[in-house]
């Protein structure tokens, strides 16, 4: 896993790259999607796509009859990438303005997963979503996974690039009267809604209702 290999190697901005596997797997798991990049007849294409990790492991799904997919499964090497945007950092020039990020870049040939491996892989798909959820939901029918395609990624070939911290301004414009900073972002849930069909008398999950997405929280001993 995170084998450091020229194709995913960090040159722009070596000192913001790290390879190793932990920090990888958190920005996959954090990240709410990812966009999968591949080339069809010539024409590049980038698609955002729900995905889920389980060990080293990618996992994306899709109709049958999509051409991604159809693409994804004849194993055409792609390009899978996930971002998460942190913040916003404003400098006092124009140029060094600049984002605090965390982004992971993902290369290989996906293969197709058998049926038992595709079910593993759709429940881990909604856990992605919103842990827990999984639990309390129908598993998909037998005529539900003829109709999705899922295929692997093994995480064997990936970088992640990081930026984080204040801006940074040339000395000579540090005593420009121009606020400088970092405007901090993060992902925010608003109040569940129902949907219109809701039975009554059905609570929102406390797993619903104590949704964020962020890193994972520290394990307790």
């Amino acid at each position: 896993m995170a084998n450091v290999r020229a194709r995913t190697e960090v040159r722009r901005k070596p000192e913001r790259a790290r390879y190793e596997r932990e920090v990888i797997e958190a920005i996959l798991d954090e990240a709410a999607f990812c966009h999968v990049g591949f080339v069809d007849d010539g024409q590049p294409f980038v698609i955002p796509m729900i995905h889920a990790r389980v060990s080293d492991t990618l996992y994306l799904h899709g109709s049958p009859g999509g051409r991604l997919v159809r693409l994804l499964a004849s194993g055409a090497p792609i390009c899978v990438t996930a971002t998460i945007l942190d913040g916003l950092v404003l400098a006092r020039s124009a140029p060094l303005h600049s984002m605090n990020y965390r982004s992971v870049v993902v290369l290989g040939r996906p293969r197709v997963v058998d049926e038992q491996e595709k079910l593993r892989a759709l429940e881990a798909v909604v856990d992605h979503v919103l842990p827990g959820r999984r639990a309390e939901v129908r598993a998909p029918s037998e005529r539900e996974l003829k109709q999705t395609d899922v295929v692997a990624l093994q995480i064997d070939e990936a970088s992640a690039k990081i930026r984080s911290g204040p801006p940074k301004d040339s000395p000579d414009d540090v005593d420009m009267p121009v606020w400088a900073g970092v405007v901090p972002l993060r992902t925010t849930a608003g109040e569940p809604i129902p949907a219109d069909d809701l039975r009554d008398g059905i609570a929102v999950p406390s797993y619903v209702a104590a949704y964020r997405r962020g890193p994972a929280a520290p394990a307790h001993p």
